[in-house]
């Protein structure tokens, strides 16, 4: 399973930016599908690279939503609706170019 996780830019230099997760760890990431981009900016990276630029309310909800997967992980009882409040109350939908292949 691959999970995305919002890192912040401290530094960026061509197709390579320093970035720092929502422990402070950093990790060198590359920017090619987003670009360089200023220190500041919040990116979603997967695997080492940087797939979207997301603004701060979004990198908290998805560090909200890994914290508790952090915590399930580790056997404690995370409150799941306010980690995922985003999915309660509503249906899971296909991406558009999956939606002409359902049987």
């Amino acid at each position: 399973m691959c999970l995305g996780v919002p890192m912040q830019v401290v530094e960026c230099e061509g197709p390579m930016a320093v970035c720092r997760d929502r422990h402070g760890r950093l990790a060198r990431i590359d920017v090619l599908l987003t670009g360089e981009r200023p220190a500041g900016t919040w990116l979603m990276t997967f695997l080492g690279a940087a797939r979207a630029v997301i603004d701060g309310d979004e990198a908290a909800r998805v560090g909200q939503a890994l914290d508790a997967l952090d915590a399930l992980a580790a056997g404690g009882a995370p409150d799941l609706d306010a980690a995922f409040a985003d999915l309660v109350g509503r249906e899971p939908t296909l991406p558009d170019f999956l939606k002409g292949e359902r049987g």
